[in-house]
């Protein structure tokens, strides 16, 4: 008469199906970063822009990171950005018709992720993490357009590399007095008074109004120090 599996042996069993699985997942990590390596390692400086992908052509915000990509890629700044709508649209498409490349880090995601025409390099990822990884490897500095969750989360880990000397300090630039004022305000009225942040921590970033605002700061900050040096430099950001 057969016998039915026991308890122990299903367990191992379901075990070693889950590490099976598990197996080749880190397979098709390790091919997202291969080719995020391979595609950006000769990228020549250039700037991380975050933000809402919910932002229609015509809205404002639209309208300034158009501008500041535009600014930044005419200036020999590759822009990098989510590769999707919204800003990350309006990111690419001013750094497609400038001088330097529009790169898009594309994501699948169910409602709102799908790609837009102007990037010069387009690479699809799987892993949110394998993609941040790509945002901060080799980025000179970071912009930080209005958004939600997705926006938050990538300032967050920004803040928290230099923050925690795992990242060397860099140009990090939130766009939108109005829009960031009220967390800016809890950070000073929450996190200071409470010691999870030093009041020296508000001075990792920087907040504007202006487009060309960005890009000074960009320039001021590596002032003396030649382009090629710092897209040579930021890949010492991280322990990867």
């Amino acid at each position: 008469m057969r016998q039915l599996p026991t308890h122990n042996q299903m367990r191992r069993d379901a075990r070693d199906k889950a590490l099976t699985r598990d197996s080749w997942k880190i397979f098709q990590i390790m091919s997202e970063f291969v080719e995020g390596f391979q595609e950006l390692a000769d990228l020549s400086p250039s700037v991380s822009i975050f933000g809402s992908a919910r932002f229609t052509p015509d809205h404002p915000y639209y309208k300034h990171s158009e501008d500041i990509s535009r600014l930044l890629s005419d200036s020999g700044f590759a822009v990098v950005s989510g590769g999707g709508p919204g800003v990350m649209e309006a990111a690419n498409k001013g750094a497609f018709s400038g001088k330097s490349a529009s790169v898009g880090l594309n994501i699948k995601l169910p409602n709102e992720q799908s790609g837009n025409p102007y990037q010069d390099i387009s690479l699809n990822f799987k892993y949110f993490f394998a993609r941040k990884v790509m945002f901060v490897k080799y980025a000179s500095a970071y912009v930080v357009m209005p958004g939600g969750f997705g926006t938050l989360d990538e300032m967050a880990e920004v803040l928290t590399l230099v923050q925690t000397g795992k990242s060397r300090q860099l140009p990090i630039i939130l766009f939108g007095t109005q829009f960031w004022g009220g967390l800016l305000e809890w950070f000073e009225q929450s996190l200071i008074p409470t010691g999870t942040i030093s009041p020296e921590d508000m001075n990792l970033f920087q907040v504007t109004d202006d487009p060309q605002f960005v890009v000074d700061t960009i320039f001021d900050f590596y002032e003396g120090v030649e382009l090629d040096r710092i897209s040579d430099d930021s890949q010492l950001m991280i322990d990867l």
